[in-house]
């Protein structure tokens, strides 16, 4: 098959991961440099976690530019200027990676907060939503790129305890698959990855200490016949996405939870 001029090698490629410095996005990260991938930059909010995670992926490859920028992406002129400034140390951005996420618990509807509803759609599906907004004219401009967004199977299967959160998922999956129709006359591919239960991340730990959220869990990983999705389970198949083997792959949500569902 023969790779689109759109489409760059990982070697060629500079990659932006948002919530880059831990689980999902920092296994991520540490994919793309052992691809081939020299030029990354690494968004959060925590310096110290960042500077700690741009320290694991230069031990991994010695030889990478690798960058951490300090930002919340909740706060889109922040993330605006943030994006400018890892587009000007790595001269493109290639491929974005939206892995932010922000800690929550399930609890059916009606016991459910006020400002918990608010907290969990603005902090889950605004920050994609922002850094999708800024780096996609960017790849456009340029002639092409990789947008990979992370939501939940919460956007597709009715959980009881997860209506705010299947909202924000549903919300991240709709404007991601807009989001490839409107960019790919200029070559650019979104994509979704939803994971259900994600192993040894801080939201699992999060979710597993409460009773409720725990037996919810506890049941679907007992569903997951494969095993139960851990970062680097993602981590493999979103540097496919943004590798040039998935250059005529765009719009699509790709469920991986080890076998909890089916769609």
């Amino acid at each position: 098959m023969s790779v689109s001029p759109l489409v760059r090698t990982y070697e060629d490629s500079s990659v932006l991961i948002a919530g880059g410095t831990s689980g999902v996005g920092l296994a991520s990260a540490l994919a793309f440099v052992d691809a081939g991938v020299r030029r990354l930059v690494l968004l959060g909010r925590n310096e110290d976690r960042g500077l700690a995670a741009r320290q694991k992926v230069l031990d991994r490859c010695g030889d990478a530019k690798v960058e951490f920028i300090a930002a919340d992406a909740c706060d889109a002129r922040r993330v605006e200027r943030a994006v400018d400034e890892a587009q000007r140390a790595m001269g493109s951005i290639d491929v974005l990676v939206n892995s932010t996420t922000t800690s929550y618990r399930p609890e059916l509807l009606h016991r459910t907060a006020i400002d918990d509803i608010s907290g969990i759609l603005t902090g889950q599906a605004l920050p994609p939503m922002f850094l999708t907004r800024t780096v996609l004219p960017m790849m456009q401009q340029q002639g092409g790129g990789s947008i990979v967004n992370i939501a939940s199977d919460a956007a597709k299967v009715p959980t009881p305890g997860e209506s705010a959160l299947g909202a924000a998922m549903a919300a991240i999956v709709m404007f991601s698959r807009v989001a490839a129709i409107e960019g790919k006359r200029n070559g650019v591919r979104v994509n979704v990855v939803t994971p259900s239960l994600i192993a040894g991340t801080p939201t699992a730990a999060n979710v597993l200490s409460d009773g409720f959220s725990k037996s919810l869990f506890d049941k679907a990983a007992a569903q997951a016949h494969l095993g139960v999705a851990e970062p680097e389970d993602l981590a493999s198949l979103i540097v496919y996405l943004g590798g040039p083997a998935s250059a005529r792959l765009t719009g699509q949500s790709i469920s991986v939870n080890g076998g909890i569902s089916a769609f």
